[in-house]
C-alpha cells in the first residue's frame, strides 16, 4: 500500500473534504447548542431505525437479537454528551505564578477541525458511531468509512447518515480498501481507526506524511488468569460468555486463559456445562449462537485445529459460515495459535503453577487490549493491576468493562494508542489550548534589558527557588 502520490484536487474525495473544511471554518460547529441539536438529531436517526440496524447485524454476523442491541448501545453514550458537553467545553483555570503577575491563564478546548473515522466490521454500526459522537461533541466535521466486509451494515450506514447530517457537515463513505488508500492520501486533522495492528501501521505510516494525530483502536491477545479461590462456578460462565458473544469476534474477547493446574480440569468441565447451556448440544441450530463474518475468515480459524488437542467444538461449515464454539488443550507457548490474535469462537487452555509465572508468561508478549483476572484475594488482584500492562484491566469478568463510560476504553503498545467513551472521547478529537492574559495596569521592569546585577540575582530566584 502506497501513500506517496497526493490526490488530485478535482476527486471526490478532495473536494468532499475541501467542503467539510469551509463548513468548519465557518465556525458554525464550535457553539455548544448546534453541537447538542446534532447528537439529539443522531439519536432520534437512530432510533427510528433501529429495526432495520437489528436485521443488517444478523445478515453480516448472523447475530441473536440480544447481541444485536449492542450495536445501538451508543446511545447511552449520546445521552451522556448531551448531558455534559457543556461542562466538558468549558475552559478550565489554571494558577499562574507570582512572577507573572497580573495575569489569568486557563486552558480551553476547541475541535481540531475535520476528522477521519474508519470503522471494523466486528461491530460495524457501534464502533464507528461511538467515535462520532466524540467528534460531534468536540465540535468536529467527520468523514465516515465503514468496513466493507459488514456491506448490510454499511448499507443501513449510507441511508442513515444523510438522514441526520448535511455531507458538507457529516459524511459517510462507502467503498473497499481502494476507497480507504484514497481517503488516507487526503489531509485530516485527526484519524481515527479501529481494525487490526497490520493495518493500523498502515494508517499511521499514511498519517505521517501530513504529522496527523492518530488514535488507533487495535486488539491483540487478551489473557485471562483463573485462581483457585475464584467462584469457579461464576467465572466460567462470565469467560464463556466474553469469548462466544459474536461468535468471538470481540477485540476484548478473551484470546486464552491461564488456568492453576489444581483446578484445570474441573474448569475445563465448568466451561462446558455453561458452553451447554448457553448453546445446548448442537450449537449450529441455536438462535443465539452468531457466524463468522467470511468464508476466508472460517478458513483462517480451521487452521488452528492442527494444534494441541480439541477438547469442545471444532467443526465448522464454509457455506453457512459457522464455527463451534471451541476448547482446546496441550497448547504451546510456541505454537502459532499463541502468535496472533484468534478472533473468533477458539479458547486455547494453559495450565500454570504459581500466579507469578502466569504474569511472567504474559509480560513476555505484547501488552495486549484486555487483561483479565478471576480471585478472590485482593492483594492478589492489586498484584496482577500493578505488575502488567493492558489497556484495560476487568477483575472477575469479561468483556463488561467496556460498557462504563466513565472509563476511558483504549489500548497501549501493539494494541493501540489514544482513547475514547464519554469525556475521553471529548478529549480524543479536542485540543486543549493553553491561554495566558497579561493586565496593562502594571509592567515590571525586571525582565527587560539592559540586564543588571540585581536583575540576575532576580531571575536567580525566580528559577531556583
Amino acid at each position: 500500500m502506497s501513500f506517496a502520490t497526493p490526490p488530485s484536487d478535482s476527486s471526490p474525495l478532495s473536494q468532499l473534504v475541501r467542503q467539510q473544511r469551509a463548513f468548519f471554518n465557518s465556525q458554525g460547529t464550535k457553539a455548544i447548542s448546534f453541537r447538542i441539536q446534532q447528537l439529539k438529531q443522531l439519536k432520534r436517526v437512530i432510533i427510528e431505525h433501529q429495526d432495520a440496524i437489528l436485521e443488517a447485524a444478523k445478515a453480516d454476523l448472523g447475530r441473536p437479537a440480544f447481541e444485536a442491541y449492542f450495536e445501538i448501545a451508543t446511545i447511552t453514550e449520546i445521552n451522556g454528551a448531551i448531558r455534559q458537553v457543556k461542562q466538558w467545553a468549558k475552559p478550565q483555570r489554571v494558577k499562574s505564578s507570582i512572577d507573572q503577575f497580573p495575569s489569568t491563564a486557563w486552558i480551553q478546548p476547541e475541535p481540531l477541525g475535520v476528522v477521519l473515522i474508519i470503522g471494523p466490521w466486528n461491530y460495524p454500526f457501534q464502533l464507528i458511531m461511538s467515535p462520532l459522537v466524540g467528534a460531534i461533541a468536540a465540535g468536529n466535521c467527520a468523514i465516515l468509512k465503514p468496513s466493507e466486509y459488514a456491506p448490510h451494515t454499511s448499507s443501513v450506514l449510507a441511508r442513515l447518515i444523510p438522514l441526520a447530517f448535511d455531507p458538507s457537515y457529516i459524511a459517510l463513505v462507502e467503498g473497499d480498501v481502494t476507497v480507504s488508500q484514497a481517503l488516507l492520501q487526503e489531509k485530516f486533522d485527526h484519524i481515527f481507526f479501529t481494525g487490526s495492528p497490520k493495518v493500523g501501521r498502515l494508517v499511521m505510516e499514511a498519517a505521517a506524511q501530513y504529522l496527523t494525530p492518530v488514535t488507533l483502536e487495535l486488539g491483540g491477545k487478551s489473557p485471562c488468569i483463573v485462581e483457585p479461590d475464584s467462584h469457579l462456578g461464576y467465572a466460567a460462565k462470565r469467560i464463556a460468555w466474553g469469548k462466544l458473544i459474536n461468535a468471538g469476534q470481540s477485540c476484548i474477547a478473551p484470546d486464552y486463559l491461564l488456568v492453576h493446574h489444581h483446578i484445570k480440569s474441573q474448569f475445563i468441565e465448568l466451561l462446558k456445562e455453561s458452553i451447554h447451556t448457553f448453546y445446548g448440544s448442537t450449537p449450529h441450530t441455536s438462535p443465539d449462537y452468531g457466524r463468522i463474518v467470511s468464508q476466508s475468515h472460517l478458513h483462517r480459524l480451521s487452521q488452528y485445529l492442527g494444534q494441541g488437542r480439541v477438547i469442545v467444538g471444532g467443526e465448522f461449515d464454509p457455506d453457512t459460515r459457522y464455527f463451534a464454539p471451541t476448547l482446546m488443550d496441550e497448547i504451546g507457548w510456541d505454537d502459532p495459535i499463541m502468535e496472533e490474535e484468534i478472533f473468533g469462537p477458539i479458547l486455547p487452555i494453559l495450565g500454570y503453577d504459581e500466579l507469578k509465572t502466569a504474569i511472567a508468561q504474559i509480560n513476555l508478549r505484547p501488552k495486549p487490549l484486555a487483561l483479565y483476572f478471576f480471585s478472590s484475594d485482593r492483594q492478589k488482584q492489586s498484584l496482577v493491576v500493578s505488575s502488567t500492562s493492558s489497556g484495560g484491566v476487568c477483575i472477575n469478568d469479561t468483556v463488561i468493562h467496556i460498557a462504563v463510560n466513565q472509563l476511558p476504553f483504549g489500548g497501549v503498545g501493539e494494541s493501540g494508542m489514544g482513547a475514547y467513551h464519554g469525556k475521553a472521547s471529548f478529549d480524543c478529537f479536542s485540543h486543549f489550548k493553553s491561554v495566558l492574559k497579561r493586565s496593562f495596569w502594571l509592567d515590571l521592569n525586571w525582565r527587560y534589558a539592559p540586564y543588571t546585577t540585581q536583575k540576575v540575582q532576580q531571575i536567580k530566584q525566580i528559577v531556583t527557588r
